[in-house]
């Protein structure tokens, strides 16, 4: 079963198509060295060329914080033959000398057509430079807030949530409609967040907007009506903070309602100073939208009144008390886009989080770095939803791709990974409801080194009636089903998550040791790997069958526990002996 929500990173057509955009032509693709620079440091940039054209110069146009545009000229270093590309790459590098701390760097690339000297721009071959893809890089001491290295996010779909102490949740005709969850209610519920041991909430978006979901903002100042009020969401941040909380919001750039004012004046006045804020394809009826659906515009965030907006709206929204951004479909905007946004958040308040919805490959998640402090790992959330979820992965499969991932990514680049969320099939769902694997696999994400994020319910019990893609129709709401509360929640699944956040919290070593593999037969359904940090050692062991397995891994202590099962181990000649009933794991100190 594939998840639907990697379809254009999985499919090989789709995967050729990406690798063609980033290789045929005259391309960049923020291929910098170092990705964030700091102070002081020379900034390596790289260009591809590739194609008919013959190519005798290429050159980068910079401007250093917005003075006069330079001229750095670009060496041909290589030429390799790409088999995707079906031609030779050639590769020009040049280097921008060291920048002052809280530097803006601004560029254009372009290469020269022997002959007759026509300047193509990459990435998107425009022949002019007005119109030509800009790139930046913030060059800053910055780095991802401390507090975000030990965050356990919890992700609140607000109107699925909680509608108050004594209000019903509403009866809508469809699983589009509104349920009744509110602001009020999740202030309501914050002891039970912080019961459960989570240091963070991520709420969806929640601003003005005719849908249930708010991915279509209408004003980015105004919380709807429907939820609450801005002094709602204050308060929020307020007794969210005095429990010890940060809160997430979730911000989309990319684009917004039509009923957003900006938009209904840009449609209805051929004259209006909002007009630019779009891009029209035929004036007024056609314009480039988020995948083709007409009430969602996208925004022009080239022009400076659009990006001011939503940067003056970011930076208002972290005064109030906001600690950061979930950044929706950030691969929509561009990166200078972001490089900005960065800076507006950071200088704002230095220890904002932000981490984006980077749906593609590792190698385009990581060419984040500088210009956010992580993404969200999808492909790591994959691989524990397809080895211990639908099964279609084995233990094999998983420890290859893991030792792998964990070594690929920048250590500065955050990489915040859950199971499930609010676009993808209920992990429990996909589990086949079985609670023992969806246990097994928490297991496994609070044993990793990054953030784990849990979606509201999973942690209770809540799934889904079909998949989210069954009839070749796609309805996201199954995975949006409402909160369970009291007696309909498993009280079970509740107390497993508890402890292995409190285990998480206890053992250092889980999130800030090394991985080290210890045992592996993945015919047999078992696994073992070891988090060392300092002089602590903490070993994680899974069994992934259906019957119980006793493994042996090497003895590393006299007197070791397993604290998620309160029960001692057995050692015998320089090996530890774990007893693993089916479909479950230890964690042994």
């Amino acid at each position: 079963m594939m998840d639907p929500i990697f379809g254009d990173t999985m499919m090989p057509a789709q995967r050729l198509e990406k690798h063609l955009q980033l290789h045929a032509g005259v391309k960049h693709a923020r291929r910098v060295v170092p990705r964030a620079p700091r102070p002081g440091e020379s900034i390596q940039l790289t260009l591809v060329t590739s194609g008919a054209l013959p190519f005798e110069r290429a050159v980068c146009l910079y401007q250093i914080a917005a003075q006069k545009t330079e001229t750095l000229e670009l060496a041909r270093t290589r030429v390799t033959w790409d088999a995707g590309v079906g031609d030779y790459l050639t590769y020009w590098t040049g280097t921008l000398p060291p920048q002052a701390n809280e530097t803006m760097v601004r560029y254009r690339i372009a290469a020269h057509v022997a002959g007759t000297g026509e300047e193509i721009f990459a990435d998107n071959a425009s022949t002019r430079m007005a119109d030509a893809t800009e790139f930046a890089m913030y060059v800053t001491d910055r780095v991802a807030p401390a507090w975000a290295r030990d965050a356990l996010v919890y992700h609140i779909f607000v109107d699925r949530f909680y509608p108050g102490d004594g209000v019903a949740w509403k009866q809508p005709d469809s699983l589009g409609g509104f349920f009744g969850g509110t602001l009020r209610g999740i202030i309501q519920k914050l002891d039970y967040v912080a019961e459960l041991g989570f240091n963070a909430i991520w709420l969806s978006p929640l601003f003005v907007s005719p849908s249930h979901h708010g991915y279509d903002a209408a004003d980015y100042y105004s919380v709807e009506p429907r939820l609450g009020t801005n002094a709602d969401l204050v308060e929020l941040f307020e007794r969210a903070h005095a429990r010890g909380m940060r809160v997430l919001l979730d911000f989309v750039a990319n684009h917004w309602s039509h009923l957003h004012a900006t938009f209904q004046d840009a449609q209805t006045d051929p004259h209006s100073p909002y007009r630019d804020w779009y891009t029209w394809r035929e004036y007024p009826h056609s314009y480039e939208t988020y995948f083709d659906v007409p009430t969602l515009p996208q925004v022009n965030v080239r022009h400076p009144d659009a990006r001011n907006y939503l940067l003056d709206s970011a930076a208002y929204w972290l005064k109030q008390g906001a600690d950061g951004f979930r950044l929706d479909y950030a691969t929509g905007p561009s990166d200078d886009f972001w490089a900005d946004f960065y800076r507006a958040c950071k200088t704002t308040k230095a220890d904002a989080w932000l981490f984006g919805e980077i749906i593609a490959s590792p190698s385009a998640q990581a060419r984040y770095e500088g210009i956010m402090d992580g993404v969200l790992d999808f492909h790591l959330g994959r691989a524990l939803r397809q080895t211990f979820g639908s099964g279609e992965w084995t233990l094999a499969q998983f420890e290859a791709f893991l030792a792998a991932h964990e070594k690929f990514f920048p250590p500065a680049l955050m990489r915040p990974v859950f199971l499930d969320n609010h676009d993808q099939d209920r992990f429990l769902f996909l589990a086949g409801d079985n609670a023992e694997k969806l246990k097994l696999a928490a297991l496994v994400l609070f044993a990793l080194a990054q953030p784990g994020i849990v979606y509201n319910g999973t942690e209770v019990g809540v799934t889904q009636t079909q998949l989210i893609h069954a009839n070749n129709r796609a309805v996201f709401e199954e995975a949006r089903r409402p909160m369970k509360w009291g007696a309909e929640q498993n009280a079970d699944l509740y107390d497993a998550f508890r402890k292995l956040i409190r285990l998480r919290k206890q053992y250092p070593a889980l999130a800030y040791g090394t991985r080290r593999l210890l045992h592996l037969n993945s015919a047999g359904g078992t696994y073992a790997f070891a988090r060392e940090w300092n002089d602590s050692t903490v070993v994680v062991a899974v069994n992934t069958s259906d019957s119980d397995k006793t493994i042996s891994v090497p003895r590393w202590t006299t007197t070791a526990r397993d604290v998620l099962n309160a029960q001692c181990v057995n050692a015998s000649a320089g090996q530890l002996e774990i007893v693993l009933r089916a479909h479950s794991g230890a964690l042994l100190v």
